[in-house]
């Protein structure tokens, strides 16, 4: 999955941290072809004489195709969007942007819960194997240290334009042997119903 979801959104954490650093110590951080004449008559062929009737058009048969091609594209628009409406979150959605990159992180990080993690996914960047691959690769990756453990700050809103918002947090990891790692992460909330985490960078 993007960082982020989608898409991708993809709905997952970022690229794992970077290995963690004793503690106080800085993480290591074409063109158009030319334009020819247009030909001649071919040779033996006389050219069309200039009096010759052209084919009139069928005004009115083209001006129906047009007008039934408009009525079909403004009618299965509207279905498209009447479908995405109705089937575009089956769920309630964070109240806030910020709970919504709370509970994903907790997911991710803190309970190590992919199918939680999904709750907190839009529907257009929820695929559950990539979160589950995501989940188990923090999983792979914490299992390399003594005891780790997981914090992050408070979720904080850098944008928010109507119904997008950017969310972002650092992650940062803490082992017994007093090891620490950081990860910046940024994500993007959308509002349907609710809010929704459907990237992260």
């Amino acid at each position: 999955m993007t960082q982020p979801p989608a898409g991708g959104a993809t709905g997952t954490p970022g690229d794992p941290f970077p290995p963690p650093t004793s503690a106080g110590a800085t993480p290591a951080g074409p063109g158009q072809p030319p334009l020819t004449a247009t030909p001649g008559p071919a040779p033996g062929h006389p050219p069309y004489p200039a009096g010759a009737p052209r084919r009139k058009r069928p005004t009115l048969l083209i001006a129906s195709i047009v007008l039934a091609a408009a009525v079909l594209l403004c009618g299965g628009g509207g279905t498209v969007a009447f479908l995405a409406l109705r089937n575009g979150e089956d769920g309630q959605g964070a109240k806030e942007p910020q709970v919504a990159v709370d509970g994903f992180v907790k997911a991710v990080y803190q309970d190590r819960d992919a199918e939680k993690a999904a709750t907190f996914v839009c529907s257009a960047a929820r695929d559950e194997e990539k979160i589950a691959a995501k989940v188990a690769e923090v999983q792979k990756y914490a299992g390399q240290y003594q005891n780790p453990r997981f914090r992050w700050t408070n979720p904080t809103v850098d944008n928010q334009t109507g119904d997008r918002a950017t969310v972002s947090t650092r992650v940062t990891m803490t082992t017994a042997d007093e090891k620490v790692a950081d990860q910046e992460l940024r994500f993007t909330v959308v509002r349907k119903t609710g809010w929704w985490v459907c990237e992260v960078a």
